[in-house]
């Protein structure tokens, strides 16, 4: 096993990490700013170095010592050291902190192309119209000359049954019942249900 090297010598005396942890979860304010003050590099550099980005680091970093803070009573000697154990909470934060990023850059990503996605498909749209636009002039083909005048003047140029009858020198119960039976045998050459 590997000694701990100190670059200003020996170690300074005082109470180990985990005695100060065993402090902690008693609400020893004093035990953790001796944590703190212990582990707060090594979190900080541990969690810069999944993130990248310094000021979510040092916010994460900041989270997992208030982590520490708050469950001091977790930690257990028999699973390892007490810094594997603050470098564990340190590391799964900041994990949890990119998948957190990379799920809302792929909903806001999912968003964007929702908004971008038409309604409908344009395409498939306009040739469904142009169909029915050549079924519909087909099935006027098939009508009198009388019943296309009619149907055509009443519903492609808006006239009134009057104004029909008085432009075709038709009386207007003739106008009436051409419409009717112009309609009724569109609607059976389109195929479409009463």
């Amino acid at each position: 096993m590997k000694e701990a090297v100190y670059i200003s010598g020996a170690p300074a005396p005082g109470p180990d990490l985990q005695a100060l942890l065993v402090l902690v979860a008693r609400g020893d304010q004093d035990a953790f700013t001796e944590v703190y003050d212990m582990v707060s590099g090594s979190v900080l550099g541990l969690v810069r170095s999944v993130l990248r980005d310094p000021a979510q680091s040092e916010e994460v970093a900041q989270e997992v010592l208030v982590e520490v803070w708050r469950t001091a009573a977790r930690f257990q000697p028999s699973r390892g050291s007490a810094m594997t154990w603050v470098l564990t909470l340190a590391h799964h934060r900041a994990v949890d902190r990119v998948r957190s990023a990379e799920a809302s850059a792929a909903r806001e990503h999912r968003a964007a192309l929702l908004d971008r996605t038409p309604d409908f498909d344009e395409v498939s749209e306009q040739v469904e119209t142009r169909l029915e636009r050549e079924q519909v002039r087909r099935c006027l083909r098939t009508l009198s000359e009388l019943q296309r005048q009619s149907v055509t003047l009443a519903y492609y140029r808006g006239l009134t049954y009057r104004e029909v009858g008085e432009l075709l020198s038709v009386p207007l119960g003739t106008i009436k019942t051409r419409l009717r039976d112009g309609l009724i045998r569109l609607r059976d050459c389109l195929g479409v249900n009463a």
